[in-house]
């Protein structure tokens, strides 16, 4: 099933159908402004300012599943995101992203795109395996979503090109960012 099939409320309330990112290179993040990742949101606009014009676009998703850090609602969340870290790219309105209660979206992407762990030879994603694996091994089995900013590239074409786990950086995903966009504008 395409994502193009699904579809988010915006923070405002209106529909966002994910058929109007056909065509473009999209990175959707289930983020939450008060995660000691949050800090991720300055790189995941450094992100959109670089690509945007290149047919990339972004959509954050917060989410409070993880130790409540997204208390928030709507247009809070987007104030909040926009004077702590200037993140100014779309944001839809908070949703369950694992558990029964998940948005049909992000069963879609895990499906596409399973869990294949954290990268271990860093730090962080050695820390992220331990902390998840002691405190909720629960969250670590299988392949939903692990925590906040779980991030996934779709191509053009509406399938999932990637999908990067908490610890990754936003920095690291432009070498795959930039050559989904060059391939499929018939360069490399």
């Amino acid at each position: 099933m395409s994502i193009y099939e699904h579809e988010l409320q915006g923070m405002d309330g209106e529909p966002i159908a994910l058929s109007a990112y056909r065509g473009k290179v999209l990175l959707i993040v289930n983020t939450a402004s008060r995660c000691g990742y949050a800090r991720q949101f300055a790189g995941l606009q450094r992100l959109y300012d670089a690509y945007r014009g290149q047919g990339f676009e972004l959509l954050g998703v917060p989410c409070n599943q993880f130790n409540a850090k997204e208390p928030e609602d709507g247009e809070a969340i987007r104030a909040y995101c926009e004077e702590t870290f200037g993140a100014a790219f779309p944001l839809a309105a908070k949703v369950d992203v694992t558990g029964a209660s998940a948005h049909p979206l992000f069963a879609c992407l895990t499906g596409q795109a399973p869990f294949r762990g954290f990268d271990t030879t860093t730090e962080n994603g050695r820390w992220m395996r331990d902390f998840l694996q002691t405190r909720y091994p629960g969250l670590y089995a299988g392949n939903g979503i692990k925590w906040n900013f779980t991030k996934f590239l779709i191509g053009r074409d509406g399938e999932v090109a990637g999908r990067f786990e908490t610890p990754e950086e936003p920095e690291t995903l432009a070498p795959a960012i930039e050559a989904l966009l060059a391939r499929e504008r018939g360069g490399v």
